[in-house]
């Protein structure tokens, strides 16, 4: 079950387009084939990108997928502490 009001992509599909943005290729839609798929936030230098959650939305069919970013040990040490 999705969220009430919003389309969501069915599993495999919202895998398929998590991998591709994750290899930095072009993001398609699974769903409609559109190439019209925003990333929020958006996409940057791999060394300098944000930690955190990002929402992949195709602007044709308006369906979403929202994943957590991955974590290299580089931003880990950078990250500031939160127990002080």
């Amino acid at each position: 079950m999705g969220r009430r009001g919003m389309k969501e992509y069915r599993a495999p599909e919202a895998l398929m387009l998590i991998a591709a943005d994750r290899e930095g290729k072009p993001l398609i839609c699974p769903s409609c084939g559109s190439a019209e798929v925003v990333r929020i936030p958006e996409r940057r230098g791999t060394e300098n990108a944000p930690v955190g959650r990002v929402t992949l939305r195709c602007a044709a069919c308006t369906r979403c997928a929202v994943y957590i970013q991955r974590t290299t040990p580089q931003q880990i040490s950078e990250a500031p502490d939160r127990a002080s």
